[in-house]
């Protein structure tokens, strides 16, 4: 179990109470590994401090104004590639069968592309594995961690460690075709009902005051353990 991936996509789901109450845990996950540098720790550290202090409330609202309610900040990895194009079905189809190639089988309604969900396959993985997969969407990953300097978000600082744990750089024409994407104003209603009128599937929250959260308990748990998974887990990171 690479606990470094594991802490990563921690922070990067819906805040909860339990994921505030693993804010120690993630500390020293990320301390003692070693992948990152320590000038990265202070970064993630301070976004570690804001999730385990700060109110519940204000966290879960800046979360889903930052990934749901802005769609050039989706954590769908797959929607700044193909959009709603069709190749994204295929994409999917491709990216669940890893998956289940490795015996991970997901239990949720997020999709394959989410990418909490696909850090969480990564630290099941050999690093040297995990580190050439991550280096797939790094142009994403690039854009992203701009866009969040850009809103002064301590989000960034995920997106910026992912940056140096991934093998290889992001070609100019990858980069180019993703910030080629309008990196839309969550402010603005009136176009994001426009973006998402004709969405086939919803990124956000669902209705209902248990179905909006990640059920990150399992990850927290796995965090207790540095053994590899068995060779079927079932993981459920449902929002």
């Amino acid at each position: 179990m690479i606990r470094t991936f594991k802490a990563l996509s921690l922070l990067l789901a819906y805040p909860s109470a339990e994921l505030q109450r693993a804010a120690p845990e993630l500390r020293s996950a990320l301390a003692a590994e070693g992948l990152l540098t320590e000038q990265r720790h202070p970064d993630l550290f301070a976004l570690i401090d804001q999730l385990a202090t700060q109110d519940i409330y204000e966290l879960q609202e800046r979360y889903v104004f930052l990934f749901d309610r802005t769609r050039s900040l989706s954590l769908q990895l797959f929607e700044h590639v193909h959009g709603e194009g069709r190749d994204r079905g295929q994409a999917m189809v491709d990216l669940q069968a890893l998956y289940e190639a490795h015996g991970l089988m997901v239990e949720a309604r997020e999709l394959p592309d989410y990418l909490p969900l696909f850090l969480e396959f990564l630290a099941t993985r050999p690093l040297d594995e995990a580190r050439a997969l991550l280096g797939q969407p790094l142009h994403v990953l690039t854009t992203l961690r701009e866009r969040l300097i850009k809103r002064g978000s301590d989000y960034a600082s995920v997106f910026a460690a992912l940056a140096t744990l991934a093998d290889g750089e992001a070609s100019d024409k990858d980069l180019a075709i993703v910030q080629s994407e309008p990196d839309d104003d969550p402010n603005d209603l009136e176009a994001l009902d426009r973006a998402w009128e004709e969405t086939a599937v919803t990124f956000g929250p669902q209705s209902g005051p248990d179905e909006g959260c990640p059920k990150a308990e399992w990850m927290l748990k796995q965090m207790d353990t540095d053994k590899a998974l068995p060779a079927s887990v079932p993981v459920s990171v449902t929002r």
